[in-house]
């Protein structure tokens, strides 16, 4: 793909999404606000490195330094104290986001074994896509002898979209690789 995402929607998606669902005004037209990813790290609880290992990890895959969230309360049952790192989150908007799309699209999720596409039943009802991934080793940027475990993550796509159905094409028109 010579241009980029961005691109790619202001001039080809955009005016397709008014045409397909006649939008009377352009702030109608659905598009990406953010990308989200996360991921909890429950074992660092007792394990320090496990949170340092997912720092560098998210790092590579974004370019953008995570933010740590830490534990609200104690939970004896689950060996968690009060206030310890226990999960990382990245938020990307603009650039990087359009950038970690094409990547996911074109890249990451190619790589999974025995791909056939993903769900197009993540959406929360709100026009908001969610994904799970098993295994941080899909991604070019980790080199697979250098992880100790494989760990997965939850990808939020936020859209403008009023529905699912909106959001869903929206999506199609991106690239992402839906299941027949």
């Amino acid at each position: 793909m010579n241009q980029s995402l961005k691109e790619s929607y202001e001039n080809k998606i955009f005016p397709e999404l008014i045409k397909e669902f006649k939008y009377k005004n352009v702030h109608e037209v659905p598009k990406l606000i953010k990308i989200t990813i996360n991921r909890g790290v429950g074992e660092a609880a007792q394990n320090n490195k496990a949170i340092d290992t997912s720092i560098e990890e998210f790092r590579y895959i974004t370019g953008q330094k995570p933010i740590i969230t830490k534990t609200k309360k104690s939970i004896a049952g689950f060996k968690i104290r009060d206030n310890i790192p226990i999960g990382l989150k990245v938020t990307l908007r603009k650039e990087k986001m359009y950038n970690f799309l094409n990547k996911l699209i074109n890249l990451s999720l190619p790589r999974i074994r025995d791909f056939r596409g993903i769900s197009s039943k993540q959406f929360d009802g709100r026009g908001n896509y969610n994904l799970g991934l098993r295994e941080q080793i899909i991604f070019p940027e980790i080199n697979y002898e250098e992880i100790n475990k494989i760990r997965g993550m939850n990808i939020t796509i936020v859209t403008t979209a009023k529905s699912d159905k909106e959001s869903l094409v929206l999506l199609k028109k991106f690239g992402m690789p839906f299941r027949k």
